[in-house]
């Protein structure tokens, strides 16, 4: 499977001049590719293939005048740019199609040299690393690395990518091989929320950090101070990367959390099972702030390749199921609840339930009842599975135990019986 490492660098006054340049070459060859598709595609429904394109947005523009200046960077770096542009196609056609899984993808867009994020990717042409800990880029120079963890082999691509805040990181692709975990017998349901970040169906309660909301104070006084500054002032320059690096702050603290509290339940569980939350409905409502400082999309995305990679289970239930109104105990539906109501007593067996905890057994249990291939039975405790039919057992088709009646051949269709 592939991995991804990020490690910051620390390039250079040259250095970052260098990268600057490659940065918009890179872009300027990805604009001039895509304008060039759009106008064949305009002109007669034609696509015109990648090689063809490398040479004319490459090879023949070096050539040129107006873009003699693309032969001062790497051309590994020219050609990644390309390989960006068809990936966006197919991604575009995938989305079209079906086959690719998600939200809708539109059609690859122009990119702009005002953008506060740029990025550029390295092949293994392109790029080594060195005895001495540090990065080599062609036509750059050697990086120096603040490395926090050996890499586990060699990376196949490298990826630059200055954010806004100005920090310098570098993303390497390793491939390797899953290390899976000793099996557990512990299975457990988390159900998500705002009040408290997740429940969990053995009674753990992780409690939200509400990292934005925290350091809300921090980012007005940095946006007020924005605000007041010229526009296209070298000292608005400085307040917008200050904005930029409260906001990182932010990201970097919330991600962190994210990692150790996945990190955890993956070791602890054999199979985790969540609901499957409209998290961009939801960061649309009246809540869109408590939602998008939650993460709980990016708390899925680090669960699920965990789990993948360790050699554990994940269980996603489906929104539509009724989670919070059914009673764990006995499984009588309820009926909605405003989210003001956290408890409630079931009308029928008449035990008190939190209603966040009641919902996260109901998790586990749908998510038990879809591992274990339960038929539908109920895989509650205390509630037995109705027995199945054996193949071999009479009673299997209707009139199978009438009198004088012969066993169908093996090769007809239905369960034979003897």
């Amino acid at each position: 499977m592939h991995l991804r490492y990020s490690c910051r660098i620390y390039p250079t006054k040259s250095q970052q001049q260098a990268l600057a340049r490659t940065f918009g070459c890179a872009r300027v060859v990805y604009n001039d590719a895509l304008a060039l598709r759009k106008a064949a595609w305009k002109a007669d429904r034609s696509k015109i293939p990648t090689g063809a394109l490398a040479k004319s947005v490459i090879t023949d523009a070096k050539k040129t005048d107006a873009r003699s200046w693309l032969g001062s960077v790497s051309v590994d770096a020219l050609q990644s740019s390309l390989r960006d542009l068809d990936t966006a196609y197919r991604n575009y056609f995938d989305s079209k199609s079906g086959k690719r899984a998600g939200h809708p993808v539109g059609l690859p867009v122009f990119k702009s040299r005002k953008d506060s994020r740029q990025s550029l990717r390295f092949s293994r042409n392109g790029f080594r690393l060195r005895g001495n800990g540090k990065l080599n880029l062609a036509r750059i120079g050697d990086v120096r690395v603040r490395w926090s963890r050996p890499l586990p082999a060699d990376p196949s691509s490298v990826t630059i990518v200055l954010d806004p805040s100005g920090r310098y990181r570098a993303s390497f692709v390793v491939d390797v091989e899953p290390g899976y975990l000793p099996e557990l017998d512990t299975e457990i349901g988390i159900d998500l929320g705002l009040t408290t970040y997740a429940v969990m169906s053995d009674g753990t309660v992780i409690d939200n950090p509400r990292f934005l909301r925290k350091a809300e104070r921090r980012l007005k006084a940095a946006q007020r101070e924005l605000s007041r500054k010229a526009m296209g002032s070298k000292n608005r320059a400085k307040a917008r990367r200050k904005v930029a690096r409260a906001h990182a702050r932010v990201a970097d603290s919330r991600m962190d959390w994210m990692h150790k509290q996945t990190t955890r339940l993956i070791g602890e569980n054999q199979a985790v099972y969540l609901e499957d939350l409209n998290v961009r409905g939801l960061g649309r409502g009246r809540l869109a702030k408590s939602v998008h400082d939650a993460g709980w999309a990016t708390f899925r995305r680090l669960i699920e390749y965990k789990a993948a990679r360790y050699g554990r289970t994940v269980g996603i239930v489906p929104r539509a199921f009724p989670s919070s109104q059914l009673c764990s105990e006995c499984g009588h539906r309820d009926g909605p609840k405003p989210l003001a109501i956290r408890e409630w007593a079931c009308s029928a067996c008449g035990v008190l339930h939190d209603r966040d905890l009641n919902a996260a057994r109901n998790i586990l249990a749908a998510g038990r009842a879809d591992r274990l291939n339960a038929c539908g039975g109920p895989v509650r405790p205390g509630v037995a599975i109705p027995r199945q039919a054996q193949p071999v057992e009479t009673g299997t088709h209707r009139n199978a135990s009438r009198p004088g009646r012969k066993p169908r051949a093996a090769n007809v269709t239905g369960i034979p019986v003897q």
